[in-house]
């Protein structure tokens, strides 16, 4: 088998196809038993995918909870607490922004990563809602891998984490809908990585302190406040 062949058995009169994921299965049950087939492909360690019952689990986020199980009153946005989660990528992948809006009150977090790992995210995440705790009852978010570490988020926020299905922004329409007005001060062509995160401050501020239609002319940032004094908390 050369590098960069494109092995294929072509069936003909009297021959026997075999497809090429059989081949596979053959090498590696002749690497368990000791033989040395598996010498002669490109990569020489791990197969490309490991399967369970058939089922690919590469880009899987373990122990998943779908938003099919989010209670229903999330949906009625009449209650403070319900939190969507996003991320804002920067110019060739220079930085990120990390984006949580609350459904009710369309208060808006926004916090500046380095680079869009799960740790770091996951660190951001806890640090912007650790002051609004008390008002975090669930989190919802897309499947990227930088929300892996879900569970860790949702221990120390004392809250549940659903996950929307995939492609179906639209259940998160909140977030994708304050991620395009970040856009107006963070074009595509940002360099996440050199920005001043003072500015990021203020334009989480501008979001939270601009008058919503929807919210009757109310700004998110003073109906906060509102359920902030409501629970006795400054």
């Amino acid at each position: 088998m050369e590098p960069g062949s494109n092995i294929r058995l072509a069936e003909k009169q009297g021959e026997t196809t075999i497809s090429h994921e059989r081949i596979y299965l053959h090498i590696w049950a002749n690497k368990r038993a000791g033989g040395n087939l598996w010498e002669n492909l490109r990569r020489q360690h791990k197969p490309y995918d490991k399967r369970r019952n058939g089922k690919s689990t590469r880009g899987v986020i373990r122990n998943r909870i779908g938003i099919e199980n989010r209670p229903d009153i999330v949906d009625k946005k009449t209650r403070v607490g319900d939190w969507e989660f996003d991320t804002v990528i920067g110019c060739h992948h220079q930085g990120a922004l990390v984006t949580l809006v609350e459904r009710k009150t369309k208060f808006t977090l926004v916090g500046l990563v380095e680079h869009k790992t799960a740790d770091a995210v996951t660190k951001e995440i806890v640090r912007l809602l650790t002051p609004y705790k008390h008002l975090v009852h669930t989190m919802t978010a897309d499947n990227g891998k930088e929300f892996a570490y879900h569970e860790v988020i949702a221990k120390k926020l004392a809250a549940d984490f659903y996950f929307a299905r995939p492609y179906h922004s639209w259940e998160r329409g909140l977030n994708e809908n304050t991620n395009g007005l970040l856009r107006q001060y963070f074009p595509k062509c940002t360099n996440l990585r050199k920005m001043d995160y003072e500015e990021v401050v203020q334009t989480m501020d501008k979001l939270n302190r601009r008058p919503r239609k929807t919210l009757g002319y109310a700004t998110p940032h003073d109906l906060m406040q509102n359920s902030l004094m409501a629970t006795g908390v400054a």
